[in-house]
């Protein structure tokens, strides 16, 4: 973990329910705090301080939470944002201390050169955060996984493929799928296309050799073609001659 301490100020508030929408409108936000089972505290934070903290913290980083001249070491649990707005609506932190195991979600990074993009594949990172517990020293701001076997087109990886650091359990299920190399669009709508003009040609070139075989069908056999039974040599047995003595 980074051992930049990251602070912020907020102040109790006696305001609740619908009455917080004038706080909004004034750019502060509504938030609360829990304390091990102690009575939570109502805060208000300035806006534009909580967001810049949240930016540097997110939901890993312990945040020094000052509430009137008294500290609190914390987590941020939640952050809500207004729908359809970037306006923070409401805010949760959680007390946490130095001897006791925390939950908390870290950035997961993928790195290393991977082949799967020098070919042009896409490579779709399909979850950017991890649950994990661990002691506060213990926690990190990011979580980093090697990328470099991504090669192909259906390669994945996987969190149990995370070498875990010291200190730290990662709650996320071990199978939950991290990246997959995926054909981009394009290239799949060309292979679609190709395969398309394949069958194609596949279909007209069965269509000739079944007109073909139907023309020999209604023929029969060809001109000067002689067949064992055929017609001379029923003529040749009539007139008694036998045509290999000729």
């Amino acid at each position: 973990m980074s051992n930049d301490t990251i602070t912020l100020s907020a102040k109790k508030r006696d305001v609740l329910g619908k009455q917080v929408r004038a706080l909004r409108a004034g750019g502060q936000t509504p938030a609360v705090l829990h304390d091990h089972g102690k009575e939570s505290l109502h805060i208000v934070i300035d806006e534009a301080e909580l967001k810049r903290v949240f930016n540097a913290a997110g939901k890993h980083h312990p945040v020094e939470l000052k509430i009137d001249g008294k500290a609190y070491t914390t987590l941020i649990k939640e952050l809500t944002h207004k729908p359809a707005t970037n306006k923070l609506y409401h805010s949760v932190f959680q007390a946490i201390k130095a001897n006791e195991t925390v939950k908390a979600e870290v950035p997961l990074r993928l790195i290393g050169e991977i082949p799967a993009e020098r070919k042009s594949l896409l490579v779709l990172q399909t979850i950017d955060h991890l649950e994990v517990e661990a002691l506060p020293k213990d926690l990190v701001d990011v979580i980093e996984i090697d990328a470099t076997s991504l090669e192909e087109v259906g390669d994945r990886l996987h969190v149990s493929d995370i070498k875990v650091p010291t200190g730290i359990e990662i709650k996320t299920d071990p199978e939950t799928s991290i990246a997959v190399v995926e054909m981009p669009k394009d290239q799949v709508a060309e292979a679609d296309a190709a395969q398309a003009e394949l069958a194609e040609d596949a279909g007209s070139t069965e269509e000739v050799e079944a007109e073909h075989g139907t023309t020999e069908e209604e023929g029969g056999e060809s001109e000067g073609e002689i067949r064992p039974g055929g017609k001379k040599e029923k003529e040749d047995h009539e007139q008694g001659t036998n045509p290999t003595k000729q």
